[in-house]
């Protein structure tokens, strides 16, 4: 018998039952339609964040401004890990600015900051930008990978 997972919908947030060996098969949000798994970061916000960083598959934030240099330099490493991880982990971006009080409560201190996040707790935390082989060699110490 196969193993159901739950995936929030990187779209609605909608949290999703699917067989863990269909997520090669784009599988689609019940509530949207939308695909579940998708190859790029997508946002996060106050109302959002509780749902997306549910389920089995994990969530990694990244926490950034529009006025950092780091931060800036470091977007296109995530979309190439987004894009290489696509059904291995989740990928969403958390603006600091436009959201601060959520920036708070996951007591971030530095920006970029990486949060990984699985079934609704923190796994892992990252300051500062890594290169993408190095991200994805943080990303294999917590069992992901493609």
């Amino acid at each position: 018998m196969t193993e159901l997972i739950v995936v929030p919908c990187a779209h609605c947030a909608t949290l999703n039952r699917i067989p863990s060996d269909k997520r090669q098969a784009q599988p689609q949000c019940g509530a949207c339609k939308q695909k579940i798994f998708i190859a790029e970061a997508f946002d996060l916000s106050q109302a959002t964040f509780a749902k997306q960083s549910k389920g089995d598959v994990p969530l990694l934030v990244d926490v950034w401004a529009s006025w950092c240099g780091p931060c800036r330099q470091f977007a296109p490493t995530f979309s190439q890990a987004a894009e290489q991880l696509t059904t291995a982990c989740r990928f969403g971006k958390l603006d600091s600015e436009a959201h601060p009080a959520l920036s708070g409560e996951l007591g971030i201190r530095s920006i970029p900051s990486l949060l990984l996040f699985r079934n609704g707790k923190e796994v892992a935390r990252q300051s500062g930008a890594l290169p993408l082989s190095q991200l994805l060699s943080w990303l294999k110490q917590y069992g992901i990978h493609n």
